[in-house]
């Protein structure tokens, strides 16, 4: 096991190849699934402190309470969300991974090179196809939209 961690929904794309990037680089993760594990308020607390994002950027509207619950008023406080994002997980937007050189929102899931310590170890495509390292481990540019 490495000291690597992912807050993982394997029902999302975009955190499942987050979490092959991370094994292409020859770790194996830490798995927390948030949905069925979700954080304290105070793991999550350090968590988007440790991302040094605003708790908003964390904060998934897509198939989510988020409208029903009213989240996109100004009134809440950072606290009050957070409040909201223990007592319904499916708002924590993911995955969130945090390895020796950071933690970040892997969105797209390509941010989490960013974070290995450890280099590619050969070609990744993404679920859709989408190539990102080449066979010699090396990140491709973008691809055009």
């Amino acid at each position: 096991m490495s000291d690597i961690t992912i807050y993982h929904n394997p029902k999302c794309g975009t955190s499942r190849n987050t979490l092959a990037l991370i094994r292409n680089s020859g770790e194996e993760p830490r798995v927390v699934l948030y949905l069925e594990t979700p954080p304290s308020l105070d793991e999550l607390r350090a968590l988007v402190a440790a991302t040094g994002e605003p708790v908003r950027a964390l904060l998934r509207q897509k198939g989510t309470p988020y409208d029903e619950l009213g989240l996109g008023q100004a009134h809440w406080s950072d606290e009050d969300l957070l409040g909201f994002m223990v007592a319904h997980p499916i708002l924590i937007n993911r995955p969130l991974v945090v390895t020796p050189l950071g933690t970040r929102l892997c969105r797209p899931s390509e941010a989490v090179l960013d974070l290995l310590p450890q280099p590619q170890q050969g070609a990744f495509n993404k679920e859709d196809g989408e190539a990102v390292i080449d066979a010699r481990g090396r990140r491709l540019p973008p691809q055009a939209a």
